[in-house]
């Protein structure tokens, strides 16, 4: 008897982790019907989501990273927001204020764009420091606080933020503790040869973000961030982790090394990518492959250097379980 519910449950599981395999497949799918190519950003953005973080697009403009947030809000049936970051822009036009209502006689608060599920937060190094601050309790611990009173975002919350790496008149750098809010940073790139002839040759017949129709619920997201939580890194995968962070620690090309909400963010999105690989355990190379795009941004380099070249020098160093 016992045997048989072992396997009915079993077999249950098998069933469940299909269906949601199918479902990333679908959103996958999805959209690649408004963004020709770039299917190794979307994947990556894709690991930021469901590991339960947010994504740093660094790249020059119209390359697709409003696109991107747009088709992926409308895809799980989220509600989107957009941030258009300048520097006049105020904490309170991102997290919302209490407003005076004269009929009522009392304050109310009026929510600002945090109060969605995915914010784009575009040009966010055009924003000054008082107001990138605003999104630092939000982004960590989902919740946004105005005169003493905290409220909850919407789950998921997912938070994109671009910025220009070569324009820098006007900026602010976005400071340690802000960079370490972010999951991972990648660049789109431009598209290739090919791809920028389809985006030609598909000019009309492109599907708008508005026209999407929705693969996944908000719910199946919370249920896929679940099971990728849920995904069986080894001790000695754990132990690699931790040796590659804490390289950068002592690394004497490094001046600040990634902190330990690094280290987590490097174990959840391993999680997160072996899920989406079809796998419920992680295997080195998941770690090897995404520790340029979790760890390089959180790095303080010496004299100049590339983050992401040290980053990869110490993969070679560290040794594989």
């Amino acid at each position: 008897m016992m045997e048989q519910e072992s396997t009915l449950s079993c077999r249950h599981l098998n069933r469940m982790q299909n269906v949601m395999r199918e479902a990333i497949e679908r959103l996958t799918e999805n959209l690649g019907r408004t963004i020709v190519g770039k299917a190794e950003s979307i994947r990556l953005v894709l690991v930021a989501l469901f590991s339960g973080g947010h994504a740093l697009l660094e790249d020059v403009p119209g390359v697709g990273k409003t696109l991107l947030a747009k088709s992926l809000a409308r895809s799980i049936d989220g509600k989107f927001q957009r941030i258009q970051c300048t520097p006049d822009l105020l904490p309170t036009d991102v997290t919302g204020t209490n407003i005076w209502n004269p009929r009522s006689g009392e304050f109310e608060f009026m929510p600002g764009p945090v109060f969605s599920n995915v914010l784009l937060a575009d040009e966010i190094n055009r924003a000054t420091p008082r107001t990138q601050s605003a999104l630092l309790e939000v982004m960590e611990e989902q919740q946004v606080t105005t005169d003493g009173v905290s409220r909850h975002v919407p789950n998921p919350f997912f938070v994109i933020a671009t910025q220009n790496p070569v324009e820098y008149q006007g900026t602010f750098p976005l400071p340690e503790a802000q960079m370490d809010r972010f999951t991972l940073a990648l660049s789109l790139g431009y598209p290739t040869e090919i791809e920028e002839l389809q985006m030609l040759q598909r000019l009309g017949q492109n599907t708008p973000p508005e026209d999407l129709q929705p693969c996944l619920s908000l719910l199946e997201v919370q249920q896929l961030r679940q099971r990728c939580a849920q995904v069986r890194v080894e001790a000695s995968l754990q132990q690699y982790i931790l040796e590659l962070v804490r390289a950068t620690r002592q690394d004497e090309e490094i001046v600040l090394g990634v902190s330990p909400r690094g280290t987590v963010a490097l174990h959840k999105a391993v999680q997160a990518i072996a899920f989406l690989e079809g796998r419920d355990f992680a295997i080195p190379d998941d770690v090897k492959y995404l520790a340029p795009y979790v760890l390089s941004h959180r790095l303080i380099p010496a004299g100049g250097r590339k983050a992401r070249n040290i980053v990869e020098r110490i993969l070679w160093t560290v040794a594989i379980p």
